[in-house]
Protein backbone atom coordinates (compact mmCIF):
# COMPACT_ATOMS: atom_id res chain seq x y z
CA UNK A 1 0.00 0.00 0.00
CA UNK A 2 1.36 3.40 -0.83
CA UNK A 3 0.82 6.35 1.82
CA UNK A 4 1.20 9.64 0.81
CA UNK A 5 3.60 12.10 2.27
CA UNK A 6 2.70 14.27 5.00
CA UNK A 7 3.01 17.97 5.64
CA UNK A 8 5.53 19.18 7.51
CA UNK A 9 4.28 20.50 11.25
CA UNK A 10 5.41 20.19 14.64
CA UNK A 11 4.08 16.90 15.51
CA UNK A 12 5.95 15.17 12.75
CA UNK A 13 9.02 15.83 13.38
CA UNK A 14 8.74 15.32 17.48
CA UNK A 15 7.68 12.26 15.62
CA UNK A 16 11.22 11.71 14.89
CA UNK A 17 13.10 12.87 17.95
CA UNK A 18 10.87 10.22 19.92
CA UNK A 19 11.95 7.26 17.74
CA UNK A 20 15.58 8.71 17.75
CA UNK A 21 15.27 8.61 22.16
CA UNK A 22 13.25 5.01 21.53
CA UNK A 23 16.46 3.72 19.45
CA UNK A 24 18.79 4.57 22.02
CA UNK A 25 16.27 3.34 25.38
CA UNK A 26 15.80 -0.16 23.29
CA UNK A 27 19.88 -0.53 22.86
CA UNK A 28 19.35 -0.26 19.26
CA UNK A 29 21.74 2.32 19.03
CA UNK A 30 23.74 4.68 21.16
CA UNK A 31 24.55 8.76 21.12
CA UNK A 32 24.00 10.31 18.31
CA UNK A 33 25.39 7.38 15.72
CA UNK A 34 21.73 6.93 14.68
CA UNK A 35 19.88 9.46 12.27
CA UNK A 36 16.26 9.18 10.33
CA UNK A 37 14.68 11.03 7.62
CA UNK A 38 11.10 11.17 6.58
CA UNK A 39 9.54 12.02 3.49
CA UNK A 40 7.21 15.16 2.96
CA UNK A 41 5.07 16.63 0.73
CA UNK A 42 6.05 18.89 -1.66
CA UNK A 43 9.30 17.04 -2.81
CA UNK A 44 11.19 17.31 0.56
CA UNK A 45 12.51 15.18 3.41
CA UNK A 46 13.26 15.95 7.52
CA UNK A 47 16.34 14.30 8.39
CA UNK A 48 17.64 14.99 11.99
CA UNK A 49 20.66 17.02 12.65
CA UNK A 50 24.37 16.34 12.95
CA UNK A 51 25.69 15.59 15.97
CA UNK A 52 23.10 16.91 18.04
CA UNK A 53 22.35 14.74 21.04
CA UNK A 54 18.10 13.67 21.15
CA UNK A 55 17.74 14.51 24.34
CA UNK A 56 18.57 18.16 23.53
CA UNK A 57 16.61 17.82 19.97
CA UNK A 58 13.52 20.21 19.23
CA UNK A 59 11.04 20.35 16.38
CA UNK A 60 12.55 23.36 15.61
CA UNK A 61 16.23 21.90 14.95
CA UNK A 62 14.96 18.76 12.71
CA UNK A 63 16.52 19.68 9.14
CA UNK A 64 14.13 20.51 5.75
CA UNK A 65 15.85 19.38 2.85
CA UNK A 66 14.84 18.43 -0.87
CA UNK A 67 14.86 15.06 -1.65
CA UNK A 68 15.92 15.25 -5.14
CA UNK A 69 17.87 18.59 -5.95
CA UNK A 70 20.35 20.71 -4.59
CA UNK A 71 21.30 19.54 -1.23
CA UNK A 72 21.96 22.52 1.02
CA UNK A 73 19.44 22.67 3.77
CA UNK A 74 16.45 25.02 3.02
CA UNK A 75 17.00 28.52 5.11
CA UNK A 76 18.85 29.29 8.18
CA UNK A 77 18.54 25.69 9.86
CA UNK A 78 20.75 23.13 11.46
CA UNK A 79 23.58 21.25 9.39
CA UNK A 80 21.89 17.96 7.93
CA UNK A 81 23.05 14.56 9.36
CA UNK A 82 26.45 13.05 8.47
CA UNK A 83 24.58 10.57 6.57
CA UNK A 84 22.02 12.78 4.53
CA UNK A 85 23.07 11.35 1.18
CA UNK A 86 22.20 7.84 1.53
CA UNK A 87 18.97 9.04 3.36
CA UNK A 88 18.50 11.27 -0.04
CA UNK A 89 19.55 8.90 -2.74
CA UNK A 90 16.88 5.86 -0.79
CA UNK A 91 13.57 8.46 -0.76
CA UNK A 92 14.73 9.44 -4.15
CA UNK A 93 14.90 5.56 -5.55
CA UNK A 94 12.11 4.50 -3.83
CA UNK A 95 9.19 6.32 -3.92
CA UNK A 96 7.22 4.15 -1.97
CA UNK A 97 9.35 4.47 0.93
CA UNK A 98 8.25 7.41 3.50
CA UNK A 99 11.04 6.62 6.43
CA UNK A 100 14.87 5.66 6.58
CA UNK A 101 15.96 4.71 9.73
CA UNK A 102 19.72 4.38 10.14
CA UNK A 103 21.55 2.89 13.44
CA UNK A 104 24.22 0.80 15.18
CA UNK A 105 23.08 -2.08 16.48
CA UNK A 106 25.63 -4.10 17.97
CA UNK A 107 24.38 -7.60 16.60
CA UNK A 108 23.78 -6.04 13.37
CA UNK A 109 27.44 -4.04 13.45
CA UNK A 110 29.03 -7.26 14.44
CA UNK A 111 28.02 -9.31 11.21
CA UNK A 112 29.07 -6.28 9.41
CA UNK A 113 32.69 -6.16 10.54
CA UNK A 114 33.06 -9.39 9.38
CA UNK A 115 31.32 -8.80 6.18
CA UNK A 116 28.44 -11.16 6.22
CA UNK A 117 25.00 -10.44 5.23
CA UNK A 118 21.91 -12.28 6.59
CA UNK A 119 21.00 -15.73 4.95
CA UNK A 120 17.94 -17.18 4.69
CA UNK A 121 18.13 -18.33 8.50
CA UNK A 122 14.81 -17.66 10.08
CA UNK A 123 11.46 -16.84 7.90
CA UNK A 124 11.30 -13.37 9.17
CA UNK A 125 14.62 -12.62 6.53
CA UNK A 126 11.23 -12.20 4.76
CA UNK A 127 10.03 -8.95 6.11
CA UNK A 128 12.94 -7.35 4.27
CA UNK A 129 11.83 -8.01 1.00
CA UNK A 130 13.93 -10.84 -0.39
CA UNK A 131 16.03 -14.14 0.44
CA UNK A 132 18.38 -12.57 2.24
CA UNK A 133 19.38 -9.37 4.27
CA UNK A 134 22.48 -8.29 2.03
CA UNK A 135 25.47 -6.33 3.18
CA UNK A 136 26.34 -2.81 1.68
CA UNK A 137 30.31 -2.56 0.65
CA UNK A 138 32.29 -0.30 2.80
CA UNK A 139 32.91 3.24 1.83
CA UNK A 140 34.00 6.19 4.37
CA UNK A 141 30.47 7.13 6.19
CA UNK A 142 28.84 10.57 4.82
CA UNK A 143 30.34 9.92 1.23
CA UNK A 144 28.40 9.87 -1.86
CA UNK A 145 30.21 6.68 -2.55
CA UNK A 146 28.84 4.94 0.45
CA UNK A 147 25.55 6.39 -0.32
CA UNK A 148 25.52 4.09 -3.95
CA UNK A 149 26.46 1.34 -2.28
CA UNK A 150 23.67 1.23 -0.05
CA UNK A 151 21.56 2.14 -2.63
CA UNK A 152 22.53 -1.26 -4.91
CA UNK A 153 22.55 -3.27 -1.85
CA UNK A 154 18.75 -2.36 -1.08
CA UNK A 155 17.42 -2.12 -4.46
CA UNK A 156 14.90 -4.85 -3.73
CA UNK A 157 15.16 -4.77 -0.11
CA UNK A 158 14.13 -3.21 3.29
CA UNK A 159 16.75 -3.17 4.91
CA UNK A 160 20.74 -3.86 4.46
CA UNK A 161 23.79 -4.43 6.84
CA UNK A 162 26.84 -1.91 6.05
CA UNK A 163 30.19 -3.41 5.90
CA UNK A 164 31.93 -2.05 9.07
CA UNK A 165 29.25 0.30 9.91
CA UNK A 166 25.86 -0.46 10.64
CA UNK A 167 22.01 -0.85 9.47
CA UNK A 168 19.41 0.32 7.85
CA UNK A 169 15.78 0.08 6.95
CA UNK A 170 12.89 1.62 5.51
CA UNK A 171 9.40 1.81 5.65
CA UNK A 172 6.37 2.85 4.31
CA UNK A 173 5.71 4.42 7.79
CA UNK A 174 8.51 5.67 10.09
CA UNK A 175 6.59 2.83 12.33
CA UNK A 176 7.29 0.67 9.66
CA UNK A 177 10.97 1.25 9.23
CA UNK A 178 11.64 0.90 13.30
CA UNK A 179 9.62 -2.20 13.79
CA UNK A 180 12.05 -3.69 10.80
CA UNK A 181 15.28 -2.03 12.62
CA UNK A 182 14.16 -3.91 16.26
CA UNK A 183 13.42 -7.31 13.67
CA UNK A 184 16.59 -7.11 12.05
CA UNK A 185 18.82 -6.22 14.76
CA UNK A 186 16.86 -10.01 16.92
CA UNK A 187 17.83 -11.43 13.25
CA UNK A 188 21.11 -10.90 13.75
CA UNK A 189 21.57 -12.21 17.15
CA UNK A 190 19.73 -14.97 16.35
CA UNK A 191 22.31 -15.84 13.40
CA UNK A 192 25.26 -14.85 15.45
CA UNK A 193 23.70 -17.14 18.14
CA UNK A 194 22.81 -20.18 16.02
CA UNK A 195 26.22 -19.98 14.38
CA UNK A 196 27.78 -20.48 17.88
CA UNK A 197 25.99 -23.70 18.73
CA UNK A 198 26.37 -25.53 15.30
CA UNK A 199 25.55 -24.77 11.13
CA UNK A 200 22.40 -22.96 10.95
CA UNK A 201 20.13 -24.80 8.76
CA UNK A 202 18.54 -22.81 5.69
CA UNK A 203 15.13 -21.99 4.40
CA UNK A 204 14.89 -22.73 1.08
CA UNK A 205 13.91 -20.31 -1.77
CA UNK A 206 10.51 -21.85 -1.64
CA UNK A 207 9.95 -21.20 1.39
CA UNK A 208 11.40 -17.94 1.60
CA UNK A 209 8.78 -17.34 -1.59
CA UNK A 210 6.18 -18.49 0.72
CA UNK A 211 6.65 -16.03 3.81
CA UNK A 212 7.52 -13.15 1.38
CA UNK A 213 3.42 -13.85 0.09
CA UNK A 214 2.62 -14.21 3.82
CA UNK A 215 3.85 -10.85 4.66
CA UNK A 216 2.94 -9.20 1.71
CA UNK A 217 -0.13 -7.08 3.29
CA UNK A 218 1.34 -7.60 7.41
CA UNK A 219 1.26 -4.54 9.68
CA UNK A 220 -0.80 -2.11 7.03
CA UNK A 221 -2.49 -0.62 9.52
CA UNK A 222 0.57 0.56 11.21
CA UNK A 223 0.90 4.35 11.46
Amino acid sequence: MSRSAREDNLELRQSIIDACLEMNRSGINQGTSGNISLRIAGGDMLITPSGVPYEAMSPEMIVRMPVVGDPAPLGRQFAPSSEWQFHQALLAAKPETMAVVHAHPVNCCALAVNHMAIPACHYMVAAFGGHDVPLADYALFGSAELSAHVVTAMADREGCLMANHGAVCTGDTLARAMWRMAELEHLAATYIRARSIGTPKLLSPVQIDDALAAFAGYGLKQD
